[in-house]
This record gives C-alpha cells, structure tokens and sequence, in this order.
C-alpha cells in the first residue's frame, strides 16, 4: 500500500512523539520553507518505530546543492546546534542538522528525485513489512534499536536477511 508521504496530517492522529513532531514541523514550518525541493519526512516516527532521540529525517530533490544549501542556511541557521555541511552519499549530498522544539532535525538534499533516495525507497520498504507484520514487528524493531542497532541492520536481523542490510532491504522492493 502505497502511502502519501507528503501529508503529513496522520501524524497529527498518531502516537504521542508522532503528534509531537507534527507540532514540530508545523512550528518550524520547515515542510514550507523547503515546500521548493520536494521534502518527504522519512525515518522512524512516520512508522512508528522511534525510540528516545529519534530524530527527523528530511528528505528534498535538490538539484542545485548550493542553492539549497543557501536556503537551509537563510532558514535555519539561527537554530541551536545548526551545521550544514556537504558530503557524498552515493551521491553529492547536503545535509543539515539542528535542534527545534525538543528534536533533531536532519535536512537531506540530493539532485535527484525523493522517491528514488534511499531513506525514502526504505521508507516505503519498511512500511510494507511492517503491514505485514504487525505490531508484533513493530515492537521487536522497537527493542532492537534501543539495544543499540540501526533501523536498517533492525529489520534485517528481525528478517534474517544476509548481506548489508541497506542493500538488502532496497532488494526486497519489488518483491513486496
């Protein structure tokens, strides 16, 4: 099942943390800021997998990296812990990071569409196991990141799935 990422009002009926960020987003109105580059919230608190210190994953198209890097920084660089730098992750990448409204923001940008960004495409990945698994899943992956794993080895090891486990789980996407 396909969700719409971009809306984020579920979280407005979600969990405690999940209404908590989306008072968080609405209050930065960094959704709207970024509104330009496409931003899709990805991580754990859209699944309902977070755990204490779970941050906020942005994930933005961002075909000019140093435009975008300006914008980020005319935005949000007057937030507390505010670093934005530029790195290579598979590709060029931006990423920004600060602290608003009791979380940590995490700003990615890459020039290249937000569905075919892997933090999107295990996103949509993960989502589906967990549809199919319940929220006995749910709370095994839960357990797994407080003993200290990623989300991604996470759901491997709960899957039993060889290999590196962010490649493994964007092999599954076809599958599913």
């Amino acid at each position: 099942m396909n969700r719409n990422w971009r809306d984020i009002n579920y979280l407005a009926q979600g969990t405690l943390r999940q209404r908590a960020a989306y008072q968080a987003l609405q209050s930065t109105q960094v959704l709207a800021k970024l509104a330009a580059f496409d931003p899709v919230l990805a991580g754990t608190i859209p699944l309902n997998i977070d755990i204490a210190g779970s941050d906020l994953d942005i994930i933005c198209y961002a075909p000019d990296l140093e435009q975008f890097a300006r914008v980020i920084r005319l935005h949000f660089s007057d937030y507390p812990d505010f670093a934005c730098q530029k790195t290579v992750l598979q590709l060029p990448t931006v990423v920004a990071r600060f602290i608003a409204t009791d979380f940590e923001f995490e700003i990615f940008g890459q020039p290249c569409p937000v569905e075919q960004q892997n933090a999107v495409r295990h996103l949509e990945i993960e989502a589906r196991l967990l549809d199919i698994g319940g929220e006995g899943v749910r709370q095994k992956i839960r357990q797994l990141k407080q003993a200290g794993l990623k989300t991604e080895p996470a759901f491997a090891a709960l899957f039993v799935l060889t290999g590196d486990p962010y490649e493994t789980l964007l092999a599954l996407e076809t599958g599913l």
